[in-house]
């Protein structure tokens, strides 16, 4: 019977790669018509990289309909059921946590509504990742730390990926803020500034997609506000003092984090898996440097 699930596993996992493999090429082809348009259009050379190629994107141009630009990802959008359903979080640790780890865990389990805390233990990542996939887990988070500060958080979104790697930095629990209010159980509305980029997208639908639909009159905010690479993530509630003003409480925790890879695949995976996106923090050309934000601008090549 396990071998009948693993073999199953891997198969669906290389029909996944596969159709992520294509929609790929779709993509690098829709970039070279969109070129070759914008040159025709505006009367311009033609790159010198697409002239082998443009009689044939030409040809191809002629059959495009108006509007119909773009590739479509319904073949490997990993949140196409997002909103279908409610997400099912599990939050748990690294091993042999602090108490203040444990501590952090616990705030970090009430930021997602419906969400589920589980003790490491001696627990290895593979037996982790069978226990969320048998329990219909979506999104499985794991908090790092270093000499008892928190320090890393890993998003991994089930059962295929992507997960995302982000440190941490400035963590402030609740009971360090003062004038703190009662947390709030209602789904939040969220609120994402300065992700316009493509990698910035992307960060957004991994974070976003954890929470479930929020209702019209939820009081509960939460914002990731980037800044130079490094998103802070506030956590407030609120309530109208008159037909004008709003006051706001927060409710804790904050921190910053700042992302610095991006894996294809799940976390038992990790080794085999491709990277999507890595931060290069010894960077230094421009033109290289452009594609490291997450603000504006392009996401970073993907990289092998």
């Amino acid at each position: 019977m396990v071998i009948w699930r693993l073999r199953r596993e891997a198969r669906l996992r290389r029909e996944y790669l596969y159709r992520k493999a294509q929609e790929d090429k779709l993509h690098s082809i829709e970039e070279k018509k969109q070129k070759l348009k914008h040159a025709l259009e505006e009367n311009r050379l033609i790159p010198t990289d697409l002239r082998r190629e443009a009689l044939d994107l030409q040809k191809v141009l002629e059959y495009d309909d108006e509007g119909g630009e773009g590739v479509s990802s319904q073949i490997d959008d990993e949140y196409k059921w997002a909103g279908v359903e409610d997400p099912k979080v599990m939050v748990t640790t690294s091993r042999d946590p602090s108490s203040k780890l444990k501590q952090f865990a616990k705030e970090v389990k009430l930021i997602f509504p419906n969400a589920q805390r589980m003790n490491r233990g001696k627990h290895d990542i593979d037996a982790l990742m069978r226990a969320c996939k048998a329990s219909g887990v979506t999104d499985l988070i794991i908090v790092h730390e270093h000499r008892g500060v928190p320090d890393g958080l890993i998003v991994c979104h089930l059962p295929f990926g992507p997960t995302a790697y982000f440190t941490l930095s400035n963590v402030v629990m609740r009971h360090d803020i003062p004038k703190i209010g009662t947390m709030s159980e209602a789904y939040p509305h969220l609120i994402f500034h300065s992700l316009n980029s493509k990698l910035g997208l992307r960060v957004t639908s991994i974070l976003k997609y954890l929470f479930p639909v929020p209702k019209g009159e939820s009081k509960r905010v939460i914002t990731f506000a980037n800044q130079d690479d490094f998103i802070s993530f506030r956590h407030h509630v609120y309530r109208k003092v008159d037909h004008k003003n709003i006051e706001l409480t927060e409710v804790g925790p904050r921190f910053e984090m700042k992302l610095y890879q991006i894996k294809l695949g799940t976390l038992e995976n990790e080794q085999v898996s491709d990277t999507e996106w890595r931060w290069h923090p010894y960077t230094n050309t421009a033109k290289k440097r452009r594609y490291l934000s997450i603000e504006s601008g392009e996401a970073s090549r993907p990289v092998s």
